[in-house]
């Protein structure tokens, strides 16, 4: 089979024949179709992120497709089954063994390459804003990197949800798409100063931040007092150092979320959260964000597209 390999932390990636794996006990094959690209996988790659495996391997955290083989003492999902799988790594690649407890059957009214962006995406805004930011109507919710794959998911969750959603993105562009999510004002990163445009608006009750650097900064300062900052990841590249003594004089939370995680500790409300989103899409209630797709062969490429930010929403990659 085919497979995107990294041979070297830093290397550039490139494809590779490799054996088609067999799944152990409490794993299934998948047939992968698709799989969604996350900034993740280029922290994978620069050897970065919290869960590098040693190289050389394979990244992609996302993937959806058929179930082709079960391993020892798995009984479901069946084979045939259509599935997505937040794997981890090991999706860029024609097949894939992953464990069949991450296996979320997917309904046939959605396309593989959707259910290779829905998971991480919805996922994470979802839980983040639900559970973790107690988001409530009537509330301004200020979404940096509002045209990501995560940040358009954010403005449109929010906006369901009742809240006022302040959309900041870079260029007329990704603001539209921000727009068309149901975005209420738009900010251009380049141009506003967000501090005081966002108190101009009356301030930000929760702040969704996937990009860090600057821009924490002053959404830390447009945050109204018992305001919530939501830490979803840091695609500028650079991890602010957060002012305690400003959290305490304005009574701020600064919140960590990481969807990834709750498989280890928080399955249920994974389930739930799952759940609620597939019967929102199910019944029209939400429109996938797949800004772009491209097919194995020109996964590098999707990669780098994923690296410059230069398409609003997400990236998938197909295997066909």
């Amino acid at each position: 089979m085919k497979a995107l390999r990294i041979n070297g932390f830093g290397s550039e990636p490139h494809l590779e024949d490799i054996a088609v794996p067999a799944p152990g006990a409490g794993q299934v094959l998948i047939r992968i179709a698709a799989c969604g690209l996350n900034f993740a996988d280029l922290l994978m790659i620069k050897g970065t992120y919290q869960d590098t495996p040693e190289p050389p391997f394979t990244p992609g955290l996302e993937v959806a497709g058929i179930v082709e083989a079960l391993g020892e003492g798995v009984s479901a999902p069946a084979i045939g089954t259509r599935v997505a799988v937040f794997a981890g790594r090991d999706g860029l690649a024609e097949f894939g063994v992953f464990e069949a407890a991450r296996c979320v059957a997917i309904p046939d009214a959605m396309p593989f390459d959707e259910a290779a962006a829905f998971l991480v995406a919805y996922g994470t805004s979802h839980l983040a804003l639900t559970r973790r930011a107690r988001l409530r109507a009537g509330e301004r919710l200020l979404v940096l990197g509002a045209a990501g794959g995560v940040g358009l998911t954010a403005v449109e969750l929010g906006a369901a949800m009742g809240a006022e959603v302040i959309a900041v993105a870079r260029g007329a562009d990704k603001l539209e798409a921000a727009k068309a999510a149901g975005a209420h004002h738009l900010l251009d990163a380049r141009e506003a100063d967000l501090r005081d445009e966002v108190k101009a608006l009356g301030g930000a009750d929760v702040v969704y931040d996937a990009v860090g650097g600057e821009l924490f900064a002053q959404a830390l300062r447009a945050t109204n007092p018992e305001g919530r900052i939501l830490l979803i990841g840091f695609a500028s590249g650079d991890v602010p150092q957060i002012p305690a003594n400003h959290l305490l004089v304005k009574n701020v939370d600064v919140i960590g979320f990481f969807w990834g995680g709750y498989m280890r500790f928080g399955a249920t409300a994974l389930t739930e959260s799952l759940g609620a989103l597939t019967e929102m899409y199910l019944a029209g209630r939400l429109r996938q964000h797949v800004g772009a797709t491209r097919p194995l062969a020109q996964a590098a490429e999707a990669l780098d597209m994923l690296r410059k930010r230069s398409v609003p929403g997400k990236i998938v990659v197909t295997m066909d």
